[in-house]
């Protein structure tokens, strides 16, 4: 099941000569319900590049949505990002389970929760 969404995030940083992963803003990760090293799948909406990787703490409150390492062969700097997360759930979770769905704007800041 989906676990939580971030819709529109913007790519702030890309570094080729990183170890890989994504960084995201610490309050972002914190509204969103994501942990450091969690596996997330990324979905570019700017050209439709799809990969997956595992994120680390960005600095708090500074919008960050940085792609390191081979991953930033997928995303440019500007690109829209959907960045989402899925959990494993037992039968009886599924009817009361509701992912949190962030929605971003100008400066990669919250605008929407669903």
């Amino acid at each position: 099941m989906l676990k939580a969404k971030i819709h529109h995030a913007c790519v702030t940083e890309t570094n080729l000569d990183y170890e890989g992963s994504l960084s995201l803003d610490e309050d972002l990760m914190k509204a969103a319900d994501m942990l450091p090293y969690e596996k997330v799948h990324i979905y570019n909406v700017s050209h439709g590049e799809r990969f997956s990787t595992y994120l680390i703490k960005g600095k708090k409150g500074s919008g960050e949505v940085g792609i390191y390492g081979a991953a930033a062969h997928k995303a440019g700097l500007g690109d829209k990002l959907i960045i989402v997360s899925y959990v494993f759930l037992d039968e009886e979770e599924v009817d009361f389970f509701r992912p949190k769905v962030l929605i971003l704007g100008d400066g990669n800041q919250v605008v929407e929760v669903k």
